[in-house]
């Protein structure tokens, strides 16, 4: 029988990690429309930033923090230049823009950073909890906790805060939005550069997890935070963590098999696949009742 506990907390860090990235997918598609599909890019791009400043021998906690708030501006940049001339196109148009911006930093990443790449170690991953069967990093334990707070928190700002009640009533009508004097621009903005932010730290966890190969921090590794949104419909932030978390640790538990651990990365696609199905369903049974 496969030994299934030395992947749980692995699989809960890895989950955790794809939620952060989902809650800002979520976040910048409930305020302005775009399903961004750059957000890997960005996020490897600071990663490789990250590592060239502490291999040039500069401070670990300001390359660390260079990277995040690179990844916050840089998809600042694209909202603002991008976000209003797309604002009235088709969602399709929109994430089509932004997988284009992708590949444009893909190719970036890939003609600067080359084999010299190695691997970017967190400080944190150096201390670490062991008690029998469970050993466990403070990076793997940020993995966790961190996204529940992240979501918590953006929930709070959500329901309390003016800008988070800007935001949400941008998700339900833009234009009436606007016509009661709400800044939309500035509303928007936020939701750019906050989710940007998420990315960057998200790709620093990843490189660190996972891996500092390119195009797996670009498109590979982060398509299980798409999928956890798309599980969320792109509108419940609970939702979207727990669908993380779920694919999270059924990846890393496929480890424990060897004939199927070189399949885990389809984990991601057949669970978005199977819960959107299950939507589709449940909407012809209800249409049927009605």
């Amino acid at each position: 029988m496969p030994d299934f506990k030395p992947f749980i907390v692995i699989g809960l860090a890895l989950g955790g990690v794809y939620a952060m990235s989902g809650v800002g997918l979520v976040v910048l598609f409930r305020t302005t429309g775009v399903l961004n599909l750059a957000y890997g890019a960005v996020g490897a791009l600071g990663s490789l930033v990250a590592f060239t400043l502490i291999d040039h021998e500069q401070n670990e906690w300001m390359a660390y923090g260079v990277a995040i708030i690179l990844a916050g501006v840089l998809t600042l940049i694209y909202g603002l230049l991008l976000g209003p001339p797309l604002a009235n196109r088709d969602p399709l148009v929109k994430a089509s823009a932004s997988l284009g911006f992708a590949l444009i930093l893909l190719g970036f990443m890939q003609w600067r950073w080359t084999a010299d790449v190695r691997s970017l170690d967190l400080p944190t991953s150096d201390w670490q909890y062991t008690n029998g069967w469970l050993r466990i990093t403070w990076t793997q334990a940020i993995g966790m906790i961190f996204p529940v707070a992240v979501t918590i928190a953006t929930t709070v700002f959500l329901k309390k805060n003016k800008t988070g009640a800007a935001m949400r009533a941008l998700a339900d009508d833009r234009d009436n939005t606007a016509l009661l004097g709400v800044p939309v621009r500035r509303v928007e903005a936020t939701a750019w550069f906050v989710s940007g932010l998420l990315f960057g730290f998200s790709g620093l966890m990843l490189a660190s997890l996972v891996s500092m190969e390119i195009a797996a921090l670009t498109f590979s590794i982060p398509i299980a935070a798409l999928a956890a949104a798309l599980i969320g419909r792109l509108e419940s932030l609970w939702i979207t963590l727990a669908a993380a978390f779920v694919i999270g640790i059924i990846q890393a538990e496929l480890n424990a098999f060897s004939s199927l651990a070189e399949y885990r990365n389809m984990t991601p696609f057949v669970c978005a696949i199977l819960v959107l199905l299950w939507f589709g369903w449940r909407r012809q049974v209800e249409g049927r009742v009605a």
